[in-house]
């Protein structure tokens, strides 16, 4: 992902080039590139051509890199640091950071739609498609409203599960589904990878409540505790964190079931499941 974008992101000799240091300050050198890695792991299952699987996977990077700017910004959740580092309005300004946040974003529909992320056209506009259903009103965006809206309201299990699903399951599922519309598997035949998304999607953000309960500044790279110092309700103040961390290892576990008609080619998707539950940042 570094030499990806590394690439796309050559600094211009021009009044843009703060804009580049910015969108590169953020896409390079960071993050756990879980997105991609899912990609990556589910297009082999079809023998995708590893090009065209890096590009579809920048591109869903680049959305991600662009929400997590415009989520620190002061109007947002109001964060210093990010994988390590200062945030981007931290280190040059909020406009260059809203810019570098948007350009990002066009960047990704760009790389997703070119003609070198496959050869059918069919297949690259069921890619925007999907990657656009991910980033809008009904996946990151509402999700990131919803979470805006919770420090004012009083939200159930079922309101911050929908909540979950889409600010940070949205983006995993496209993830996931891209690797099958790259290996032209038929919707229909997809119930069992879009199940496998669903739950780990799932899991990922009940293992970041706890990380931000139990986990390490310095190892997760951004401030902890802020979900509780704002009294958003959360899988844990909702479930308790027994509970949440055995109702993860049933999600992960669940994941897993999703996958027994693959073989071994499906077994770094496996690994990342249990990857979701064990990590430390």
């Amino acid at each position: 992902m570094d030499r990806r974008f590394d690439a796309l992101l050559v600094i211009p000799d021009d009044p843009r080039a703060d804009l580049y240091r910015a969108m590169r300050h953020a896409a390079i050198g960071g993050g756990k590139r879980l997105r991609p890695l899912l990609t990556f792991a589910t297009a082999r299952l079809f023998g995708v051509d590893r090009g065209c699987v890096a590009r579809a996977a920048t591109a869903i990077e680049a959305i991600h890199v662009y929400s997590l700017i415009h989520d620190d910004l002061p109007a947002m959740d109001d964060d210093d640091m990010r994988r390590g580092k200062p945030t981007v309005h931290r280190v040059y300004d909020e406009a260059t950071a809203i810019l570098a946040g948007d350009c990002l974003h066009a960047l990704a529909f760009e790389v997703m739609a070119h003609e070198k992320t496959h050869a059918d056209p069919f297949v690259r506009a069921e890619l925007v498609v999907c990657l656009a259903q991910a980033a809008g009103p009904a996946g990151m965006g509402g999700g990131q409203m919803m979470d805006l809206k919770a420090e004012d309201a009083r939200f159930d299990l079922a309101t911050v599960t929908r909540m979950q699903h889409m600010k940070t399951g949205a983006l995993i599922a496209c993830a996931v589904e891209a690797g099958a519309i790259l290996g032209r598997l038929p919707p229909d035949q997809r119930t069992p990878l879009r199940g496998y998304a669903r739950d780990i999607g799932l899991a990922f953000q009940i293992a970041d409540d706890i990380l931000d309960e139990e986990g390490d500044e310095a190892l997760a790279g951004k401030a902890l505790g802020k979900d509780a110092a704002a009294g958003k309700e959360t899988f844990l103040s909702l479930m308790g964190i027994d509970r949440a961390r055995e109702q993860a290892r049933m999600l992960v576990d669940q994941a897993i079931h999703h996958l027994q008609s693959y073989g071994a080619e499906a077994d770094l998707l496996r690994d990342i499941a249990r990857y979701v539950m064990e990590r430390d940042r």
